[in-house]
């Protein structure tokens, strides 16, 4: 008889622990595991936390009923700190921190989704009584492949842009995206295409009608376009500054599709120079300052350089260290410490 995991919270967005949760639960399933919502269930055999969770009493009445706890940490929030974002936003972002560091601090193992996000959290909180274990994300690399619909333009190189939410003080990214658009065109002989999956703020697109860059605003899309998306590209430029490990990344290697962005972060951990490419970010990207967009061209004219092989590349490293099969062989050995 398989053994029965609790996965909280029930409810996750549509952001990257949404996806990781679907995909591990899907393969859990597949493998036999039972799967439930409820801390306190007599057959749990271990709970796993992605992120936080408010029921904290639930969690430490399972714990001293034996119950083994395993936390799933990304970063931490910290853009509220140094951008006005509003008072209801650096409330809840302030209580989120402080909820995922009291589950650090009580829980019988850690998974940090990188190097980078381990020592971070061990920098700010200092180290927890067990030592945690690096485990990226993964993706479903029959879902996410380089062979199906959604091919890259023959008359004008496609950047593609996807993040879940580019307004209320993640603009930056956007701004990035479209400057290094725009010094690219002017590089190239081909003209350049910005595309921007996600929601972004109606006022926040007509602030860029007449800034020379063309511009297609995809809005939100269901995860099962994304794949014909990521293939209808030439780059993707991931955005997010300091990301634990973004799914769009490791989705966009899956599809062949080649990944630049700056040096912040876990990006260089999942992107080498065969695949895409890593710029200087050429300030001080905690406090938010402006990056080096020069240097972002430079990468991306390198990683337009030798396509097929790129795409090849990116391929095999998705291969290579993003299955989920094989992740969710490392989170087993995690959850049950074996």
């Amino acid at each position: 008889m398989k053994k029965t995991i609790c996965i909280l919270p029930q409810k996750i967005g549509r952001g990257g622990p949404g996806s990781f949760h679907s995909r591990i639960a899907t393969v859990l399933t597949s493998r036999g595991y039972n799967l439930n919502h409820d801390p306190l269930d007599p057959a749990n055999s271990v709970i796993l936390v992605i992120g936080g969770t408010r029921h904290i009493g639930m969690l430490n009445e399972a714990k001293r009923n034996g119950v083994r706890i395993v936390q799933r940490l990304n970063g931490m929030n910290w853009v509220h700190r140094q951008k006005r974002t509003g008072l209801k936003h650096f409330l809840r972002a302030e209580v989120n921190n402080w909820i995922l560091k009291t589950i650090r601090g009580m829980a019988d193992q850690i998974v940090y989704q990188s190097n980078f996000t381990q020592g971070w959290w061990t920098r700010t909180y200092g180290e927890t009584k067990h030592p945690g274990r690096v485990i990226y994300n993964g993706v479903n690399l029959e879902v996410f492949n380089p062979i199906g619909a959604g091919t890259p333009p023959t008359d004008r190189i496609r950047i593609l842009l996807v993040e879940a939410n580019l307004g209320g003080g993640y603009e930056g990214g956007l701004d990035s995206a479209v400057q290094m658009a725009k010094l690219l065109s002017k590089r190239q002989t081909t003209p350049v295409e910005l595309m921007v999956v996600g929601s972004v703020p109606p006022d926040l697109q007509i602030s860029y009608l007449g800034c020379g860059v063309d511009i297609v605003w995809k809005g939100l899309v269901k995860r099962e376009a994304i794949p014909a998306i990521d293939r209808s590209a030439h780059l993707f430029f991931s955005s997010d500054i300091n990301a634990a490990c973004p799914n769009s990344v490791i989705e966009a290697l899956a599809c062949g599709l080649p990944v630049i962005g700056y040096d912040t972060g876990s990006l260089a951990e999942l992107v080498n120079s065969d695949c895409g490419a890593v710029a200087r970010y050429g300030s001080d990207p905690w406090k938010l300052q402006k990056p080096d967009i020069h240097a972002l061209v430079d990468a991306a004219q390198q990683a337009l350089n030798n396509q097929p092989q790129k795409r090849a590349a990116a391929r095999a490293r998705a291969e290579r260290f993003f299955n989920i099969e094989r992740i969710v062989d490392q989170y087993l050995e995690v959850l049950f410490d074996l």
